[in-house]
């Protein structure tokens, strides 16, 4: 249970003084790199304070504790905030060596926070919004696992700093809103009112009243002088009994502390200078060299830590006692039943035998009822397209306010703010989120996929309507460049199924891959099943195979990836009848799976013929698989509106095309 009320460390040492140990520990840092942003950990540095010495329950000896309180630091180019908290609160790998190396190679302290690169770092921030977007997921997920196994093993709060930028994103609107929606009280927002950016002040550009937005989306709202410090407390503990999510404005003063630039953007983004250094120890009253820490201030960040030690320890009693902690373990390990393989091969035996022709997205949807019914681990959402996408299954009640058994979250036209809390719940585990759009619309959700990305989570985007397949809709909703898009990005895996099968094996391998994100690219039309013969074998998990191998040498080797694997199959057959022309068929599911294989197995696949790729979308990429002398068929622009039909044929994307591209290849060749 959450039992930590305000507990404030007595004793000589002040809270001021503890916040000055933070804005010592920030300003110097910044200025041995000669780089980075020493005006928003100055200036938030009260208020932080008084949230970890009398509030924040964290303790440094088990960072992953999962009880623990969760801070995102949403402004996260204030990362010597962060770095001088860990420092002072004793994080093992926090050393003063590592300030002393703020932004440096190699070092744990970067420009911004990473996630993975030190401890108890909760997420990765800097892309301005997405903190305070991923801390809502965060919070969902503590207010979902507590529906589950109780408030004895899972009791706490999640809390975010963010500045004006990051209320400024338009991501951050929705984040708001869905928060306010769904009531999540255990989310508190300390904002940085400093009234700061970069440009200047914030009038330049902007006349909102945050805090009517705020509450206008549900939230309860409070302003504050953010240095003063029975102010923000007496906030603090308000919201903490509020049953919305919380906002506290804390007007401050950017770079609080340095007397000739505090209240200018002079410190946003740029060392103080030796000078103004200098001047600002004598302003603050801190008579200590860079770096150093007197023994009481340490000893009192100390006491914050062992508070916590205490909290935890208590909460592993109740754990230790609970008859849901076995349950609890096995959500949080996020390890799947061991029979799902099973499941998900009798599922693949079933349709091969059946010849199910489907769309993809309607075979994921079947592949989903499986895995649904074997875990309850997946949590399922869309953005308002759950019709479309077809990501609910029978198993799944839908999240709402104050009601978090459920297992299925409508995020509303909010597709940033889906892939962001997405990247909140899987961070704070328990769950495997999953959540589907448009492809197209892949372009809205793309600065969290990326952090998804980056910070190696485990979130599968769900995004149909791959194609110019999708119709009459027209070119604002056929993606063309979003593959070569998604395949760009470092880790993140982008499976194109074929038919039912491929869907099937892809959802198996976005299921096992625990540090990739993964993206399935799914038809609105009925694709056919094109396995000859059911393999218990997971084909997909190589990225690409020969699905339709040539009797005797082959003459060119076709491959294709989702719903044009149907054409090169039909152009397959149009060549060897009409032209006697060989034609092995290779399905490419996935580039990132076929490029980890050794040299010898893709050789084997692509074969030493002229190859020509078809994928309705655009070519690049694709030259470094058809080499030099490939051929492509796919599109070299937008698309339109008509029927899917019509379309594949007046872009060119037919088995003839393919059938003449065969031909004039090796008429070259001879």
């Amino acid at each position: 249970m959450n039992v930590s009320a305000a507990v404030r460390t007595e004793g000589a040492v002040s809270e001021r003084d503890m916040a000055n140990a933070i804005r010592a520990l920030s300003m110097d840092a910044v200025q041995a790199a000669n780089s980075g942003h020493p005006g928003m950990p100055m200036g938030m540095a009260d208020a932080v304070t008084v949230l970890f010495n009398r509030f924040m329950r964290v303790d440094p000896s088990m960072p992953s504790w999962p009880d623990r309180d969760r801070f995102v630091l949403s402004a996260g180019h204030g990362s010597m905030l962060l770095y001088s908290l860990h420092h002072l609160l004793g994080f093992e790998d926090m050393t003063s060596e590592q300030l002393r190396n703020f932004r440096q190679l190699g070092s744990k302290t970067a420009g911004h926070p990473e996630y993975g690169h030190a401890l108890g770092i909760e997420t990765t921030t800097g892309p301005l919004g997405q903190g305070i977007t991923m801390a809502v997921g965060m919070a969902l997920a503590e207010r979902m696992s507590a529906a589950r196994f109780g408030s004895k093993l899972c009791d706490h709060y999640t809390y975010v700093v963010a500045g004006d930028g990051c209320l400024q994103e338009g991501i951050s609107h929705e984040a708001i809103d869905l928060a306010g929606h769904l009531k999540l009280s255990r989310l508190i927002v300390l904002w940085d009112d400093n009234h700061i950016s970069i440009d200047g002040a914030t009038s330049l550009s902007t006349s909102m009243d945050q805090k009517m937005r705020f509450k206008a989306a549900g939230w309860d709202v409070q302003a504050v002088d953010g240095h003063e410090d029975e102010a923000v407390a007496a906030a603090i503990a308000r919201a903490r009994q509020s049953r919305k999510p919380s906002l506290i404005a804390c007007r401050t003063t950017i770079g609080k502390g340095a007397p000739n630039l505090q209240g200018s953007k002079k410190t946003h983004g740029a060392p103080l200078g030796a000078d103004e250094v200098a001047a600002t120890r004598a302003h603050i009253g801190w008579a200590y060299e860079p770096f150093v820490l007197p023994a009481n201030i340490r000893e009192a960040w100390q006491a914050v830590a062992e508070r916590g030690r205490n909290e935890r320890l208590a909460w592993q009693e109740r754990h230790d006692a609970s008859p849901v902690a076995k349950a609890f373990d096995r959500a949080l390990s996020g390890e799947l039943p061991k029979g799902l393989a099973g499941r998900l091969n009798r599922f693949r035996r079933q349709h091969q035998a059946a010849e199910t022709k489907v769309a993809t997205r309607q075979a994921s949807q079947m592949v989903l009822e499986v895995i649904n019914g074997a875990t309850p681990l997946t949590v399922g959402g869309s953005a308002d397209l759950t019709g479309s996408n077809l990501t609910q299954t029978s198993q799944m009640a839908a999240i709402a306010p104050r009601r978090f058994k459920g297992r299925y979250i409508h995020y509303g036209i909010r597709e940033h703010a889906m892939a962001a809390v997405m990247n909140g719940i899987s961070l704070h585990g328990g769950f495997i989120p999953y959540g589907g759009t448009f492809l197209v619309f892949s372009d809205y959700a793309r600065g969290a996929m990326r952090l998804s990305a980056l910070m190696g989570k485990q979130v599968i985007y769900v995004l149909t309507h791959d194609s110019i397949g999708l119709g009459e809709d027209g070119p604002t909703h056929q993606p063309v460049e979003h593959l070569a898009m998604l395949r760009a990005t470092p880790n993140m895996n982008v499976f194109r199924p074929a038919d039912i099968i491929e869907t099937a094996e892809c959802w198996e391998l976005a299921l096992a891959d625990r540090n990739t994100p993964s993206v399935l690219a799914l038809s609105r039309q009925g694709l056919p099943m094109l396995s000859e013969k059911h393999s218990p074998a997971n084909l997909s998990a190589r990225g690409a195979y020969v699905l339709r191998e040539t009797k005797g040498a082959r003459d060119v080797t076709l491959i294709a990836t989702g719903s044009e694997v149907e054409i090169a199959v039909t152009a397959s057959d149009k060549l060897l009848a009409e032209h006697g022309i060989k034609a092995a068929v290779v399905s490419m599911p996935s580039w990132e799976k076929f490029e980890a294989q050794d040299e010898a197995y893709q050789e084997g696949v692509l074969g030493s013929v002229p190859r020509i790729a078809i994928e309705a979308a655009a070519r690049m990429g694709w030259d470094r698989w058809i080499g030099p002398n490939g051929r492509f068929v796919g599109m070299t622009g937008f698309g339109a509106s008509a029927p899917a039909g019509d379309l594949y044929k007046h872009f060119g994307i037919t088995a003839e095309a393919v059938t003449t591209h065969a031909l004039e290849l090796l008429e070259l060749e001879q």
